[in-house]
């Protein structure tokens, strides 16, 4: 409690003082013959009052000071004594009040302020009994028989017994007060320490660019951090005191059963349809008595990691093979040529039997069919340097649109083009041209029963997504794993290299080409490019 308040409280307290004085005085009026005493009485229980009002307007305006209070102590002992000499003197029951203005003065003022208060309450009091008895205090109504009826003897020891009464309580308060300032100052820092600490652990914990959240024992959420919400779509208010399951179902049986600083990752599908990784990591806490209070699940998204993780190492397995398969198709492509020429030769001589003039076709036809595919190996193998420029996306789809007008396997598909007018990437458009028909091809051939195909746009901080989903009969995951490979198809004239150039043109613009599974069915490719 502060000096300030601790004042605020004994001016109250001698506003109610001052009236149950007054009320007991009056009741013992007629008991202790004080009716001469009353007015005077009452003026100093008026004047208490008033003087006690004042005191607290002055204390709201100027706060706190040690002047204010001083004068608080002085006019508590002006009080009592002017009180003990309206009431009697020798004969008054108010002689304990100076014992607690000692208390005021000790717990107001400190231990040395106690002592000098003692002092003058002992100075004062014996000055009255002294005056008293020699008959000094008759002008006031101070009768100097009641003195003598004392005795000289008695009256000393009742002064004597007094400034005793009044030392011992000046030094107890004084130590109490002391041990309380002291005990005050302890739990002022403490209190700072622990403000400065909660801060920051609010901050750490509002700023972290991870997900964390807390529970108790039996799985009901407490903390749950702006990074948590916006992986989860609810708010800490929403989530507070639900089940880890309602929020995170992987965790059901994580939490408890991995409870002690593990790591591990699950799926989580968002509101909005995308399936994210989510590695976490559970640790136990317990409470300031040592019983366990709960559990600590930090989290981040890691899909990018993944991601890039498994492109990295499909990028390593791959580029030994692509390599080594440019080399191949280069040395295949010359005897090749030599092959078609020999062919168109042999096929332009007269007088050619109609038997090997059609084996001579046949040949010629599956030559030029392999150095169609040897071409799209060495496009896979080394594409050419992407040259950038800002393209309008959703102007450029609608074109996309326009050149896949006439192709049949487009006649029972609906095209949506969802993308923002103001939507714009930096890609080279004839790369993105041949990633997109790509894409929209598989779609279609998806689909032979008809369906539809949207193109859609979304950003984050450093990527721009364009999305093509489709609702046919989607992937199986162990194709996925596979959908990049070169020569890897489920068609059956297809060559397997379709996905793999578009694949390696968005690795060649620094992005990433990777296909979803929406909840709804179907089937998603995302081109994630970088922003600028």
């Amino acid at each position: 409690m502060g000096s300030e308040r601790r004042l605020r409280l004994f001016i109250y307290a001698r506003i109610i003082v001052s009236f149950l004085f007054l009320a007991a005085t009056l009741l013992l009026n007629k008991t202790i013959e004080l009716e001469r005493f009353q007015p005077g009485v009452i003026r100093l229980m008026a004047f208490s009052f008033v003087f006690s009002i004042i005191s607290l307007v002055f204390l709201k305006k100027l706060k706190f000071t040690k002047l204010l209070t001083n004068i608080q102590v002085v006019w508590d002992l002006l009080f009592v004594t002017v009180l003990i000499l309206f009431t009697g003197g020798i004969l008054s029951p108010y002689s304990f009040l100076y014992l607690l203005s000692i208390m005021i003065a000790g717990m107001l003022l400190g231990r040395r302020q106690a002592l000098y208060t003692a002092s003058l309450c002992g100075i004062l009091y014996g000055t009255i009994l002294d005056f008293q008895y020699f008959g000094y205090l008759t002008f006031i109504g101070l009768s100097q028989e009641d003195a003598y009826q004392f005795g000289a003897l008695r009256l000393f020891y009742t002064i004597a017994f007094n400034l005793i009464a009044f030392g011992l309580t000046a030094f107890v308060t004084g130590l109490l007060a002391e041990r309380a300032r002291l005990s005050e100052e302890a739990l002022q820092r403490s209190s700072i320490d622990y403000h400065e600490l909660a801060q920051l652990n609010s901050a750490i914990v509002t700023h972290s660019d991870s997900g964390l959240l807390t529970t108790t024992v039996t799985g009901r959420i407490r903390v749950f951090n702006p990074y948590t919400e916006a992986i989860v779509g609810l708010s800490q208010f929403d989530a507070y005191d639900k089940p880890i399951e309602a929020v995170f179902p992987q965790l059901q049986y994580g939490v408890h059963a991995n409870g002690d600083s593990t790591k591990l990752e699950f799926e989580y599908l968002r509101t909005d349809g995308t399936v994210i990784i989510l590695g976490y990591r559970v640790a136990s806490f317990n409470d300031r008595d040592g019983k366990p209070a709960g559990y600590i699940i930090s989290f981040r998204d890691v899909t990018n990691y993944r991601r890039l993780e498994a492109a990295l190492k499909k990028a390593d397995r791959l580029a030994a093979l692509g390599e080594l398969s440019a080399r191949m198709a280069h040395e295949i492509r010359n005897p090749l040529a030599a092959l078609c020429g020999s062919v168109q030769l042999l096929s332009s001589t007269r007088g050619l039997p109609e038997s090997d003039a059609r084996l001579l076709a046949i040949v010629a036809r599956e030559a030029e069919q392999l150095e169609t595919l040897i071409s799209e190996f060495l496009m896979y193998a080394r594409p050419g340097k992407p040259q950038p420029e800002r393209v309008a996306l959703c102007d450029y789809i609608k074109d996309e649109f326009i050149f896949i007008g006439n192709d049949p396997r487009f006649a029972k598909v609906l095209l949506q083009n969802l993308i923002p007018d103001a939507a714009e990437v930096v890609v080279d458009p004839n790369q993105l041209h041949q990633v997109v028909i790509n894409l929209l091809q598989n779609a279609a051939d998806a689909m032979p029963d008809g369906g539809w195909i949207k193109l859609e746009y979304r950003q984050s901080v450093e990527s721009a997504m364009i999305t093509v989903t489709d609702n046919g009969s989607g992937i199986a995951a162990e194709d996925a794993q596979n959908l990049f490979e070169p020569f890897w198809t489920t068609k059956v004239a297809g060559t397997g290299l379709g996905l793999a150039i578009s694949y390696r043109i968005i690795e060649a613009h620094g992005g990433s080409l990777f296909v979803e599974s929406p909840p709804a069915g179907g089937c998603r490719f995302v081109i994630s490019l970088p922003r600028e």
